[in-house]
């Protein structure tokens, strides 16, 4: 039997579960200057295509989360109209399916986009009806998941409006932005809302600060998913008998919580100084539920298949790792167990062929 080799091509072909991707840090550089021009914004750092991606990528990777969220002043400027947001979303299926992605959660923060004057409903209304242009034909689903700023006080705002898209496109509730000093707690009452709900929750954790983070999220937030997660690592040390397990790691490992893991991301923030130091290979090994991501596919410059590429660069991961990190992610997905066994049996069908 032939074992299809692992290349930049066939990471594209291989089919993709994408879980932690925000909106507003996907777009095409050319729509940026393109609505801009439209919209009368006149900050760009540049307009021509290729200079404005490098300065992107530039700001995002300062090795700090604070200076790596700038860039989306920028995006999130070019994003303030119903026609904007639907473009936007239209375009990021478009290219998530060009990369081979079967499924993704989007997340955004709709009170972000207020600033000419939309409804919360009309920017997620024109969010999901983009995703549904851009689904049509293709083989992709596309859900969305609605942020609450961490460092604002909408969440409770936020959350009610996620239920009343709930099925509807919109499958989850998160909340997002600089992580020091606003610790999850202080969303409380929108957690409680979403859990007493029926409201998946998935919480930016551990990050830029410590596990404790993560023990807070899981444990008095009831967050299903964590958002990154990475620093769940410091708990964990590798032994000759295997490995050993803090508190935090310990309950992360009992609950089967998933981390959303993006490894460039972190690299460009700080948390690693290369890629070959993330500890996502360390947690795939050490037994907890992991899943691949993009977090800014603008900003970090960066794709699914290239995540996975560097996975691969990095830890030799194969085949047999890229297909589990798949399944973890589908297992996790915010859908219905249907929805989820369909996706699957797209997965398998795939890897069948090719072995």
């Amino acid at each position: 039997m032939t074992v299809l080799e692992i290349t930049k091509e066939s990471l594209t072909q291989c089919p993709k579960v994408l879980l932690h991707d925000h909106l507003d840090g996907g777009l095409r550089p050319e729509t940026i200057i393109s609505l801009a021009e439209e919209m009368g914004y006149e900050d760009l750092p540049s307009n021509n295509k290729a200079e404005l991606s490098e300065w992107m990528l530039n700001t995002a990777k300062q090795g700090n989360l604070e200076l790596y969220l700038e860039a989306f002043t920028h995006t999130i400027a070019v994003m303030q109209t119903r026609e904007s947001l639907h473009r936007v979303a239209t375009e990021c299926v478009e290219d998530l399916y060009n990369d081979g992605v079967i499924y993704a959660e989007i997340r955004f923060a709709p009170e972000l986009f207020q600033e000419r004057g939309l409804l919360l409903s009309e920017i997620i209304s024109a969010v999901l009806e983009g995703f549904d242009s851009g689904m049509k034909g293709r083989e992709i689903v596309v859900k969305a998941i609605l942020c609450a700023m961490r460092s604002n006080t909408r969440s409770m705002e936020i959350v009610e409006i996620v239920s009343d898209f709930l099925g509807k496109g919109v499958v989850g509730f998160d909340i997002a932005g600089p992580e020091i000093d606003y610790p999850p707690h202080l969303h409380l009452e929108a957690f409680t809302y979403a859990q007493e709900n029926g409201i998946p929750v998935t919480i930016h954790a551990g990050e830029a600060t410590g596990p404790e983070m993560i023990k807070e999220a899981v444990d008095v937030c009831t967050a299903g998913r964590i958002g990154h997660g990475v620093s769940v690592a410091n708990e964990v040390t590798a032994l000759e008998s295997g490995f050993h397990f803090g508190p935090i790691a310990s309950t992360v490992l009992e609950k089967s919580i998933p981390l959303e893991i993006c490894p460039t991301s972190n690299l460009h923030t700080g948390v690693v100084d290369s890629f070959d130091e993330h500890p996502v290979d360390t947690l795939l090994r050490s037994g907890f539920e992991v899943t691949v991501n993009t977090d800014n596919r603008l900003m970090s410059a960066t794709s699914m298949s290239n995540e996975l590429w560097e996975c691969h660069d990095s830890f030799g991961w194969e085949w047999n790792e890229i297909k589990a990190i798949t399944e973890t992610s589908i297992q996790h997905a915010f859908i219905p167990l249907e929805e989820k066994n369909s996706l699957m049996k797209r997965i398998d069908s795939w890897y069948e062929t090719k072995f």
